[in-house]
């Protein structure tokens, strides 16, 4: 039977802070992992630091987001096939089981005509997760650009596994509930986060938002979801690192309160011993 499911900080989260601050973040907030994404931070191409960082912080990589952002086209090569298959390796190399990925953008014709079936190819050879994320339309005054192809939502193709990002599906305009009940077993990873229903995809702290956060953890966790919940959240804007901090503290506890079943509470987490109050400030647990 596959593992609970743990609760990991993206790197993404901390940005501009590095792969190697995310680490000792996580550690010391009481994550139960990493998500590596690949090309934010130089660090984060280069597998053995990162293993150092795992071994030093005795903290896993639980997963391994490809190098699919415009920013990140020319790292690990320009060949989209050969970045999913680095980031496999990278996977088995440091223990992940998934890889996140974003579908083509329309531009990258023969990667995109041949995505579906690639997708399946890889998995079968390399025995790793690709867990397609969901995307969203890019909005124009009076109407939408399909940038994404085959599509940008994962459930009109035949994907084994998918991601849930849920600013992406805030400023796709879907509801993160009927998404994932549409995603069913092929739901394997989550981005919890959330957002306004904004064109702008804005990654807010689980809770500040429009999505309804605490419904998708309460139906995952009745439904004895067994995959990763990533916390993927923007923080650039925090001013310093306690600033930062608060935003973290408080996406891992809104993710422990909810993800609870009606019969029984969440176990499978390390506790966090942190907490914000009410005025915003952080405070340390007593044993």
């Amino acid at each position: 039977m596959p593992a609970p499911a743990k609760i990991g900080l993206s790197t993404a989260s901390v940005y501009p802070e590095t792969t190697a601050s995310c680490f000792e973040l996580a550690s010391r907030l009481g994550y139960d992992g990493v998500e590596v994404m690949v090309g934010i931070d130089p660090l984060s191409t280069q597998i053995d630091a990162i293993q150092r960082l795992v071994d030093y912080h005795q903290l896993p990589v639980l997963a391994i987001h490809a190098p699919c952002l415009l920013i990140t086209q020319r790292v690990w090569g320009t060949d989209p096939w050969e970045k999913l298959e680095r980031s496999a390796a990278a996977a088995n190399d440091l223990g992940a089981d998934v890889v996140v990925v974003h579908p083509p953008f329309r531009w990258q014709r023969d990667y995109a005509r041949g995505f579906v079936e690639g997708i399946a190819r890889l998995e079968a050879e390399t025995g790793v997760i690709f867990a397609v994320e969901n995307m969203y339309p890019w909005r124009a005054p009076g109407k939408g650009l399909q940038a994404y192809a085959p599509s940008w939502d994962p459930t009109e193709q035949t994907y084994a596994h998918t991601t849930l990002d849920l600013s992406h599906s805030s400023t796709a305009e879907q509801d993160c509930v009927e998404l994932a009940a549409a995603m069913g077993r092929t739901l394997k990873h989550v981005h919890l986060t959330d957002g306004t229903g904004s064109a702008k995809d804005e990654h807010l702290v689980p809770g500040r938002g429009t999505q309804r956060a605490a419904d998708l953890l309460t139906t995952l966790a009745n439904q004895d979801f067994r995959g990763h919940i990533i916390i993927e959240i923007n923080t650039r804007r925090s001013t310093s690192r306690s600033e930062r901090e608060v935003d973290l503290i408080e996406s891992l506890e809104f993710t422990k309160k909810h993800f609870v079943s009606d019969k029984q509470s969440f176990r499978g987490s390390r506790r966090s011993p942190f907490a914000v109050t009410p005025e915003g400030e952080i405070s340390e647990l007593t044993p």
